[in-house]
């Protein structure tokens, strides 16, 4: 199984969906190298513009190009895109239902050594909780590509996350890719997992090795976070009785929120939540942090045998 950054497909997305659209234009925030839009850049320099770093700038200029029929993808750092530039994403973009793609990479905590002021494990949160947003969290290379093309098509504002290591490929190019519909990966009749982002690839490892303990376990990719799959959601309740979500961010208010408040109301079933525990990030490797925030294959498993025994 090779392995991708989400930010480099997104790098390449750009140029492929560039060399189709005149209309989509790319902007940064001094990151380029980073986030990958010097890709772009290099290939449309006319329908590049670096705002410096200056992210409230950044969106406001997207803002008035969009307005101006123009189809925005701005980038910089997740925790700066959510952060420092919230109100210009709220009242700039959302509430005008502006064609800005806001397109973070650096989400979580495996931006790694950079500590926890860069460590956005709050961004899922607060754009889902903006009128008009739609959040998209893709779990791989190809479902990344998948997503900045499926996004363009999508009339309004999103939020697209992405991260800084390799990880896993899950698909291939013709995998069935729609905005708010969830990917069943694997079929199972104890409990639902259900995951974004790199926690998809190890949800589905964890599903296998429980598998030969004699644990069948469902595993859904919940790329978009809103509008979520309510109906698989609630499918997968029913069907199973019992949901672990998993995401590489705090369990307030992202996936494990959005997948609580569906089943709440419309199918009450136990459903225990994977990520970090209200909690910053700190400075580490990748690989360290994730097992230090419990965001790995042996507590997704733990929570699993959990669930089934106190699910009744």
């Amino acid at each position: 199984m090779g392995k991708q950054a989400t930010r480099d497909a997104y790098g390449l997305a750009l140029v492929e969906l560039g060399g189709r659209h005149d209309d989509v234009v790319v902007m940064d925030a001094d990151l380029s190298k980073s986030t990958k839009t010097a890709d772009f850049a290099k290939a449309f320099p006319g329908r590049f513009f670096n705002a410096g770093i200056a992210e409230q700038n950044l969106m406001g200029m997207a803002a008035g190009l969009a307005a101006s029929g123009k189809v925005v993808y701005a980038s910089t750092f997740a925790v700066f895109a959510t952060g420092r530039a919230f109100e210009q994403v709220r009242n700039s973009l959302a509430y005008g239902k502006l064609n800005v793609k806001v397109c973070a990479t650096h989400a979580g905590v495996t931006v790694g050594e950079d500590g926890g002021s860069h460590q956005s494990v709050e961004d899922i949160a607060t754009m889902r909780s903006i009128p008009n947003m739609t959040v998209v969290v893709p779990a791989d290379g190809m479902s990344t590509r998948q997503a900045v093309m499926a996004l363009y098509a999508t009339e309004g504002p999103a939020y697209l996350r992405l991260g800084r290591p390799s990880i896993p490929l899950l698909y291939d190019e013709n995998t069935d890719f729609q905005i708010g519909r969830g990917i069943e990966l694997k079929q199972g009749s104890d409990a639902t997992l259900i995951a974004c982002g790199l926690m998809v690839a190890k949800c589905l490892e964890a599903a296998r090795i429980l598998e030969q303990e004699g644990i069948k376990v469902s595993v859904v990719d919940m790329h978009t976070i809103k509008p979520l799959d309510e109906e698989l959601v609630i499918r997968k309740a029913r069907e199973t009785g019992a949901i672990v979500t998993a995401e590489e961010h705090s369990i307030i208010g992202g996936l494990g929120g959005a997948v609580c408040e569906t089943v709440c109301a419309h199918c009450p079933v136990p459903v225990y939540r994977l990520g970090i525990e209200d909690k910053f990030g700190q400075s580490g490797s990748p690989d360290e942090l994730l097992d230090y925030y419990g965001l790995n294959v042996e507590q997704i498993m733990i929570k699993v045998r959990k669930i089934i025994k106190n699910k009744g």
